[in-house]
């Protein structure tokens, strides 16, 4: 009789679903993936995935769920399930792409992809996620709003040149594109100071940023 070594949850997340499979290893290390169910991406969800997970696994060795780092749709199941003390590993999206081409999956689809996420946890070692401080959350969200005031700007710059090498510029639509554009060069640097305190709160990122410079 071959013991279970390992569990995984491979979960595929989009914006409003979960698409989980269930699988484990064994001491002959062999893998068997059994179960499959797809779940909303809400709170409400993950408390039935964990309800689910439970019926179908052996209490006696911990869930490893995996998923990639889609996005933000991931985050939210990230935090649950380690608030939980559940454990967790976010995979980086090239890595499961690259799996899934060693694998005989001529159509990648939602179930696919969870399973293949499945079986790419069952066969690595994989580090456990840990929730980032909050200096390092305030910092990503502040430097994508950056990136995409920058974008904006960009495109508010090219429509302002445009506008004014044709024949016949519209004043008032250049005079709103000029503030428009005057307002994201204004963000842009309430957000640096925003980042700028952001890291003053945290004195071994610091001294990180001041050895890197």
């Amino acid at each position: 009789m071959t013991n279970i070594l390992k569990q995984v949850a491979g979960i595929d997340v989009a914006q409003d679903e979960l698409v989980v499979s269930l699988g484990s290893m064994n001491s002959s290390i062999e893998s068997d993936i059994y179960a499959y169910k797809t779940f909303a991406n809400k709170p409400s969800g993950f408390a039935a995935l964990l309800v689910w997970i439970s019926k179908h696994s052996n209490p006696d060795v911990p869930v490893r769920f995996v998923m990639e780092a889609t996005g933000v749709y991931h985050e939210k199941l990230a935090y649950y399930l380690t608030d939980q003390g559940k454990q967790v590993s976010v995979v980086l999206p090239n890595k499961i792409s690259n799996y899934v081409k060693t694998l005989e999956i001529k159509t990648v689809t939602d179930k696919t992809a969870s399973l293949a996420i499945c079986q790419f946890g069952l066969g690595r070692k994989l580090e456990i996620w840990q929730k980032p401080k909050k200096v390092f959350r305030d910092l990503k969200q502040l430097t994508r709003e950056r990136d995409q005031i920058v974008a904006e700007r960009t495109i508010a710059k090219n429509q302002l040149h445009a506008e004014q090498a044709g024949a016949f510029p519209n004043e008032r639509s250049i005079i709103r594109l000029k503030q428009r554009i005057d307002l994201y060069k204004s963000q842009e640097k309430e957000i640096k100071v925003e980042i700028a305190d952001a890291i003053k709160t945290d004195g071994k990122l610091i001294e990180k940023i001041n050895t890197i410079t």
